[in-house]
């Protein structure tokens, strides 16, 4: 498989593929594509499809393969910002948001990424569940907003907002760490928790997220009933 990523804030992933070449998605990604690509829906089974809806996916996922020959296939970006391509093995799987894969090739496995404390899940920004990527093959994901990333030596730590984290490298540890003072927490505008990272390991911020493009449009969509 080739690839190329085009344009920004709303960008798109070009999959060049092989005849016989595959790569699954998520349902409703697909902006163009040849005509000799077929595509089948499948659940992957029901444990599979369950873990995907609890990490924020759908059910069913799209597969796309090149028939009779070379093939193409474009997936989209379904927020503003940028798409990462990810190069997955069995010693680097990747964590991410909620919500941010995108499309993969067949060998690239999606399941499940439960918090190792119970409390950085249910009271943290980030969820009680994430994504998990493992395998081996390219990954495509989004990322809301603008990335920036960190190499996280051993113990170092970064405090980031709620809804800050696109990404990480399973060997990080994610916890959450309380706004300490009640006026803080009160009128401070940030909530009660930040989510706290700490490495070793790769760790990509996003600028922004849809929950925060939402809440700012919130007051104005009831004001305007």
């Amino acid at each position: 498989m080739q690839y190329k990523i085009i344009g920004e804030p709303t960008p798109v992933v070009q999959c060049d593929l092989n005849g016989g070449e595959a790569l699954k998605t998520e349902s409703g990604s697909m902006v163009w594509m040849s005509p000799n690509m077929e595509m089948s829906t499948s659940s992957g089974g029901l444990g599979k499809a369950l873990g995907r809806a609890l990490s924020g996916e759908k059910l069913f996922q799209n597969v796309y393969t090149a028939k009779g020959g070379p093939g193409m296939v474009t997936f989209g970006s379904s927020f503003i910002g940028s798409i990462r391509a990810l190069e997955i093995t069995p010693n680097n799987p990747i964590v991410c948001q909620k919500r941010a894969f995108l499309a993969s090739e067949m060998s690239v496995d999606l399941s499940v990424f439960f918090q190792k404390r119970f409390g950085a899940g249910l009271l943290g920004g980030e969820g009680f569940v994430l994504q998990k990527l493992s395998g081996n093959g390219i990954a495509f994901v989004e990322v809301d907003g603008y990335a920036v990333e960190y190499e996280l030596q051993s113990g170092q730590t970064l405090i980031v907002s709620t809804g800050a984290l696109a990404m990480c490298d399973a060997t990080c540890t994610i916890d959450v760490q309380s706004v300490k003072g009640a006026k803080n927490v009160l009128f401070g505008g940030e909530g009660f928790f930040n989510t706290k990272i700490t490495g070793p390991g790769k760790v990509t911020l996003q600028t922004t997220s849809v929950q925060s493009f939402a809440m700012q449009l919130q007051p104005y969509m009831i004001s305007a009933k």
